[in-house]
């Protein structure tokens, strides 16, 4: 109660502080079509990962004699030109184009970090050379440019990576530069800065971690476009280089020949591409909402 008054003064509790990323996750789960693209990646991932298991036969032989049979009860996605059954073909691809996208994302975001992260930290003639850098890299379509990587170094998993990741790493390198160059006047670096702090440290102990949910957002949606590309490159011939090997794009190849006469070889690989790029689409797109302050509600 008030000193002198009959007036009892009531305080509210503190309201607790969920976190950023604690509230963010549960805003993520309210969003309907970001469950549902999780649901899609769900599947790929774990049909990837139980193919061994699950896969009815051996994705790599095949009967002659059953060649081109269509969907049925022994085969739910018919077989190829080689007998081979395509729904197992189509789960172990799974293992291969999700695993080459999702790393290739990984290495791009790794080099446009640090690419973005000297860039924005240092300035000066560091960030003039290395944007000019990354402003050549965006001139050349990042198909073409993985392209090239893969005809200089070579066929195989490991390669189309490396390429995939090169044409991504400057998308990631200018959106990490613009963000640090945003938060250079924000109060808390100012004040870091007028502490003694040395740039080295308030770069990574303060710049960096406030700067890299724009990279996490992007990463996401870009793992779409990179299976996509990966994808394209294997239906190109630039695919992992083992033709026994079930990769999504080099089944798309196989099989475009057959457009007409057995149009399910081209169907089930292509919509588990499109399936899967959608997934990740819809995840990214709810995860910049949950994630971004100016949207909460």
């Amino acid at each position: 109660m008030a000193a002198g008054t009959g007036v009892a003064v009531v305080r509210a509790a503190p309201r607790a502080s969920r976190g950023l990323w604690r509230d963010a996750l549960q805003r993520l789960f309210r969003n309907g079509p970001a469950i549902l693209g999780l649901i899609f990646i769900a599947i790929f991932v774990i049909g990837a990962i139980l193919a061994p298991y699950i896969s009815p036969y051996d994705p790599t032989v095949g009967v002659l004699s059953n060649n081109l049979k269509g969907p049925s009860l022994a085969h739910l996605m018919g077989t190829d030109l080689l007998g081979r059954d395509e729904f197992s073909r189509v789960l172990y691809g799974a293992r291969i184009s999700l695993t080459v996208g999702v790393v290739a994302v990984i290495f791009g975001l790794i080099g446009g970090t640090l690419m973005g992260a000297i860039a924005g930290g240092a300035g000066g003639y560091v960030d003039g050379i290395l944007m000019r850098v990354v402003d050549v890299l965006l001139a050349v379509p990042g198909i073409l440019l993985a392209i090239g990587i893969i005809a200089w170094l070579g066929h195989g998993e490991i390669q189309i990576m490396l390429a995939v990741g090169v044409s991504y790493s400057p998308i990631f390198a200018r959106l990490l530069r613009g963000s640090l160059l945003a938060l250079r006047e924000s109060d808390y670096v100012i004040a870091a800065r007028s502490m003694g702090a040395s740039p080295t440290r308030i770069l990574l102990r303060h710049m960096l971690p406030n700067a890299l949910t724009p990279l996490i957002v992007q990463a996401t949606l870009a793992a779409a476009t990179a299976i996509i590309d990966v994808a394209g490159l294997g239906f190109l011939g630039l695919g992992p280089g083992d033709p026994r090997i079930a990769e999504w794009g080099e089944m798309l190849t196989d099989s475009s020949r057959f457009l007409q006469s057995a149009p399910y070889l081209i169907l089930f690989p292509g919509a588990a591409i499109v399936i899967s790029a959608v997934g990740f689409n819809l995840l990214g797109d709810g995860l910049r909402e949950a994630i971004d302050p100016r949207l909460k509600r």
